[in-house]
């Protein structure tokens, strides 16, 4: 662990780094900001029925550290940010019968992100948390972006955004997006994989937003 500590100070002086959830000159992510992302899953529903496993809180460190992977190109937190997504997709699968093989399922970005970012977050967190390459649905028709809009606007924004790349029948799926907020994203998600045969299982995000969606279900379980 020095050793490794002590490359990271090296390679610091070389490429000087500021951590994303707090700013400091250190690591991508410094000491005092690491706590933030051990993972205490707890468990959401959707209006349409869809069990959502968040791994986070999107407050604070965790929220700045996100918006500093899918915006700014800090492609350095991906690890800090893999580990929590991987802990929700294991409490999701967790609520699950142990006989069902469930596929996971990537909600897509839309292409102008593609394009301004260069890469796609939810796949480059899933490749980090060791799932590798899972399969997607696709954008059928251009979206304003979800930030900038109310809740009814959000679920209208969403209606009819994605469809799944071929047929889905019989197929058990697992939804993996980065955040829930209003929920309109995965729900419409959900609405294309049922709409190609496949039957939604569940979801699974690295973080909910607290004062749009409320408290859990669940009691959090704590994944370090």
């Amino acid at each position: 662990m020095w050793i490794r500590e002590a490359l990271l100070d090296a390679w610091a002086v070389v490429q000087p780094v500021e951590c994303a959830g707090c700013g400091e000159a250190d690591r991508a992510l410094c000491a005092s900001c690491r706590p933030a992302f051990v993972a205490e899953p707890t468990r959401h529903l959707l209006h349409d029925g869809t069990r959502v496993s968040a791994a986070l809180r999107y407050e604070g460190v965790v929220r700045r550290c996100i918006l500093f992977f899918k915006e700014q190109g800090r492609t350095d937190v991906a690890a800090h940010l893999a580990r929590p997504l991987a802990a929700a997709i294991t409490d999701a699968l967790a609520a699950l019968p142990p006989d069902v093989a469930v596929e996971l399922l990537a909600v897509p970005s839309g292409r102008a992100a593609w394009r301004r970012r260069g890469y796609l977050p939810i796949a480059t967190l899933l490749r980090r948390a060791g799932y590798g390459r899972a399969a997607g649905l696709v954008s059928a028709a251009p979206t304003a972006r979800q930030k900038t809009l109310t809740v009814d606007q959000r679920r209208a924004n969403r209606e009819g955004a994605f469809r799944a790349r071929g047929s889905l029948a019989g197929v058990s799926v697992l939804l993996v997006d980065d955040v829930l907020t209003t929920g309109a994203t995965l729900v419409e998600a959900a609405r294309a994989v049922r709409a190609a045969g496949g039957e939604v299982c569940g979801a699974a995000v690295i973080a909910f937003t607290p004062k749009r969606f409320g408290a859990s279900s669940t009691t959090p379980r704590r994944f370090s």
